[in-house]
């Protein structure tokens, strides 16, 4: 079984995501030491914060090809954001939200390895067509931002591996080594993994958010504002009154009129556990406790193993 350690200068097949708020230069810096690629999360960043954000995880870590730059491509400032990140030396570049033609062949032009995120197996084939090296197949259990298709992860990764040749990352619903043997069984190639590394020591996320997940149940989250952009929120009182403007037919414009700008950031980053958008997935519920990350990284690797012994992907 092939993984992405082949394509990626990784220990262990696993990806840790690039999220908003959370994903900064001290937890990709805490990935890349613990064998896993460490990704900055830059859709929450304006150029010169990202700059420091790559600048401080280079201080942390000697491995720093196993860096790499997450690039939601629907923001004003994503090709400033990805010139800021090639000009520090990072060499893998994980886009999504927006068309894998835009920057891709670009960004290969420099040496970098492209990895786009999909959510369908149509999505996966446009992207290999396009040139990206990989392929992040990101099902309906995961946090944030979601694909409108709603197709869960064990039914998408398959039909991705089916319809392209270069390799397939699996992503949502992922918390453990159970997970990842399972995604890997399906033909992954390797795993993404996002809620499960907010709760880390690391991670920037505040602490209320941190602890919100460690209390969280099954049903504490569902995919909302699918007329705008659908996103996996936590349930507190802004999503539940997400949930009211929606009930009574709310349009897009009114939806966005209750988002307004800066939820995101007082609710994860800032701790408003109460009117800030708490973005974070399914597998939440499965969460007990905040380690460093290089003790849940063995703790997966061990896991995977145990859950597996016959055919162990590490």
């Amino acid at each position: 079984m092939k993984n992405i350690t082949s394509l990626l200068p990784i220990q262990y097949p696993i990806i840790q995501a690039g999220m908003v708020w959370v994903s900064g230069g001290k937890l990709a810096a805490a990935s890349a030491n613990a064998g896993i690629l460490g990704v900055i999360g830059a859709g929450s960043m304006k150029p010169d914060l990202l700059k420091l954000h790559i600048e401080k995880a280079k201080l942390l870590t000697t491995h720093h090809e196993r860096l790499a730059v997450n690039v939601p491509l629907l923001y004003e400032k994503s090709k400033e954001q990805l010139e800021t990140a090639l000009s520090l030396g990072i060499k893998i570049f994980i886009t999504s939200a927006g068309s894998p033609k835009t920057y891709t062949t670009w960004l290969k032009s420099y040496g970098s390895t492209v990895i786009h995120v999909v959510s369908t197996p149509e999505f996966a084939k446009k992207s290999e067509q396009a040139g990206c090296d990989a392929i992040i197949a990101e099902g309906f259990e995961a946090g944030g931002h979601n694909g409108r298709d709603e197709i869960t992860t064990f039914a998408l990764i398959p039909q991705v591996v089916d319809a392209v040749k270069i390799p397939v990352i699996a992503a949502g619903g992922i918390a453990d080594g159970r997970g990842i043997a399972a995604a890997m069984c399906l033909g992954a190639h390797g795993v993404q993994m996002g809620t499960r590394f907010v709760a880390t020591e690391e991670s920037s996320a505040h602490i209320n958010f941190k602890n919100a997940i460690l209390q969280s149940r099954p049903d504490s989250t569902m995919l909302m504002m699918k007329k705008s952009v659908p996103v996996r929120l936590l349930k507190n009182k802004f999503f539940e009154d997400v949930k009211s403007l929606e009930e009574r037919g709310a349009s897009k414009e009114d939806l966005e009129k209750l988002l307004g700008h800066g939820r995101a950031k007082s609710g994860m980053l800032d701790g408003d556990m109460i009117e800030g958008e708490i973005e974070i997935g399914q597998v939440a519920s499965l969460i007990h406790d905040i380690p460093t990350v290089q003790k849940l990284v063995q703790k997966l690797i061990q896991e995977q193993r145990d859950s597996l012994p016959e055919k162990s992907f590490f």
